[in-house]
Parts: C-alpha cells; structure tokens; sequence
C-alpha cells in the first residue's frame, strides 16, 4: 500500500489565496528550508563555529554559547546532516519540521521590525552576517541580517502563524506583501 503525502506548510492558509506581485517590502516564507541545531561540546566552540562559517551551502545562526542554527535553501537535509556530522565535538538535530524560516526586505524593514524586536537594527550595529536570538513578537526567534535591507526571521512551527500577522500588522503602514518564495 503506498501513502501519499503532501507537504502542507503551516502558513498555506495565511498565504494563499492572498498573493500579489511583491512589494519594495515583502515578507517572503521559505517553503522547505533545513534547519538543524548545532551544538558544540564545552571547550569546542570556536572550533566548530570555524567548521560551521567554512561549510559549504550551509548559513550558520549564532544562538548563544555554544549553539547555532546551520540553514541552508540550496541542498536536503540528508546533505547537510552528513557534512554537519563530519565536524568534530559537535552534535546536529535536525530541526527543519520544527521551524519556519521567513525573509523579510525592502526599505522600512527595520521600522517595520522596531515594532516587534527590541534590538537595535541600526546597519552599523546589527552588521550584515550578524545573528541573535531574541524575542520577535512575543515568540523566541533567531533573526540574522543576511543583506542591506534584509533579514531572516526563524521561528518554532507552532508561532510561526502568530509571528507572521504580527509581522504583516507592523508592515501594513509600509505596504508589506507576503508570499511564499520561488
């Protein structure tokens, strides 16, 4: 007997039926991002942040001590778990099921985001390539600036319904559109 089943992402209700051509400010949600925890044993952690930054197609998330997120949207998971399992003193949790990775960009993504984090986002504090968590919204997140105007915002499965209105809440005064990216 075979089963079919379809991928369903938590946010299909939210989005569809609703897109439009984006906007200069756009909330993009990544349909299937791999996501996996990182965590380095004590004493071990520059050498395996060394390992994650050298990764190939592989976005590392600073969590705190000794914790990252490794996001990659160009190759599965199982290609990711394997690179990840070659770094010593460190273990992987795939946490793709779990999580909801979206992008948000375009010129007033900061003052759009000032209304739900409170962390500086100035560019010359919250650099380009620089991660946090923090709370987004009332929810853990982990938000890193991955461009001039850019940002990703990585959330549990469970809030991520809850984070996405209060986003497009904050946005609506900058003409914030959604959708799911190609």
């Amino acid at each position: 007997m075979s089963i079919n089943l379809l991928h369903r992402h938590v946010l299909e209700d939210h989005i569809s039926g609703f897109e439009t051509d984006p906007n200069p400010n756009h909330l993009s949600v990544i349909r299937r991002p791999v996501i996996f925890s990182v965590l380095a044993r004590a004493g071990r952690e520059a050498e395996v942040a060394e390992a994650l930054w050298n990764a190939e197609d592989v976005a590392p998330r600073f969590c705190g001590p000794y914790e990252w997120l490794a996001v990659s949207r160009t190759v599965g998971a199982e290609t990711v778990e394997a690179m990840l399992s070659e770094i010593a003193n460190a273990s992987v949790i795939d946490q793709s099921d779990g999580r909801v990775l979206m992008e948000i960009s375009g010129p007033g993504v900061r003052k759009i985001l000032a209304g739900c984090v409170a962390v500086d986002l100035h560019p010359e504090v919250f650099e380009e390539g620089r991660s946090a968590t923090m709370l987004c919204c009332h929810a853990a997140a982990n938000i890193a600036r991955t461009g001039k105007d850019t940002f990703e915002i990585i959330v549990p499965r469970s809030l991520a319904g809850s984070v996405f209105e209060a986003l497009m809440e904050m946005g609506r005064e900058h003409a914030l559109t959604r959708g799911f990216a190609d």
